[in-house]
């Protein structure tokens, strides 16, 4: 099991928290997600089938990537 923690400049608000949760919870392999409005971070869980790519691609795909 792999914790990370990226940093995601557009969370603003409790919506986008709610829709990086869920989305990301959607993918398989993933055990847990925990995003953070106050410092803009989400910390997510996972195993494989998920891989850093993928959850970074996701990200992106909904409009809250990962800063660089």
């Amino acid at each position: 099991m792999t914790t990370v923690t990226y940093l995601v400049p557009a969370i603003s608000c409790g919506h986008c928290t709610r829709t990086i949760e869920t989305e990301l919870g959607d993918l398989q392999g993933i055990q847990s997600v925990k995003a953070d409005q106050a410092s803009k971070k989400v910390e997510i869980t996972f195993d494989m089938p998920a891989s850093e790519d993928a959850i970074k691609a996701l990200l992106s795909e909904i409009n809250y990537p990962v800063e660089a």
